[in-house]
């Protein structure tokens, strides 16, 4: 059965809160696009339809602006986004078969998220652009989700195999499956060429999470298998 995001409720923000987080919208997606030194604060401004003072004003300049996008994008990915990545700590007596239904949840907010909403196509380019040339902001969002999410779901994948939670194998298995959920994401363009589609959107999401859950459950078989 797939799983989808709950939208959050909307909640009722300041002008001044409306322009903060106008700004920071717009420079994600400008810093992901160009990048940090190719991106002006006043391409910015313009794009969050706001006053080039306001920068200054709410975060001190450009970079702090360019930080505070970092700093949005771990709160995002923890509430905003319906706790997209987060798992929950494994308990001491989980069955194999449960931890293998946390990972399966795991990915299906995963594909809903970072493939389907706009604000996932957002932060995954800031990302990627961190990655390919990382500034502090990187930092921020190494420690903030890919350290602590990632080791969640090895600790989940050893409950689920029996297989050591810090072995180099387990390490890599867990990015595979990341990787396949964020390559929908960036190759975006080429899957919906190749399936015909105009969209992604929630039913092909659908579509996306239960091939990326068959996956799962295919590599979780293997293993088991192997110490069967």
């Amino acid at each position: 059965m797939s799983q989808r995001l709950e939208k959050p409720e909307p909640t009722q923000l300041s002008s001044a809160e409306q322009t903060r987080l106008a700004l920071i919208r717009a420079a994600l997606t400008l810093f992901g696009r160009h990048g940090y030194d190719a991106t002006t604060t006043r391409e910015i401004a313009a794009a969050a339809r706001a006053n080039i003072g306001s920068i200054a004003y709410h975060f001190g300049g450009k970079d702090g602006l360019h930080a505070a996008c970092a700093q949005h994008i771990v709160e995002t990915i923890r509430s905003v986004a319906g706790d997209a990545l987060e798992v929950p700590e494994v308990a001491p007596d989980i069955s194999p078969e449960q931890a293998g239904m946390i990972l399966e949840g795991a990915l299906s907010r995963m594909v809903a998220f970072i493939v389907a909403r706009p604000e996932g196509g957002e932060i995954v380019q800031f990302i990627l652009r961190e990655l390919n040339r990382p500034t502090s902001a990187l930092n921020t969002i190494y420690f903030g989700v890919f350290e602590p999410v990632h080791k969640r779901l090895c600790a989940i994948w050893s409950a689920a195999t029996g297989e050591a939670p810090d072995s180099q194998r387990t390490l890599l298995t867990v990015f595979t499956l990341l990787g396949q959920v964020v390559y929908f994401r960036i190759g975006r363009e080429a899957v919906s060429r190749r399936m015909g589609w105009k969209a992604i959107g929630p039913a092909e999401a659908d579509a996306i999470a239960d091939v990326t859950r068959a996956n799962l459950r295919a590599i979780l078989a293997a293993r088991r298998a192997e110490q069967a």
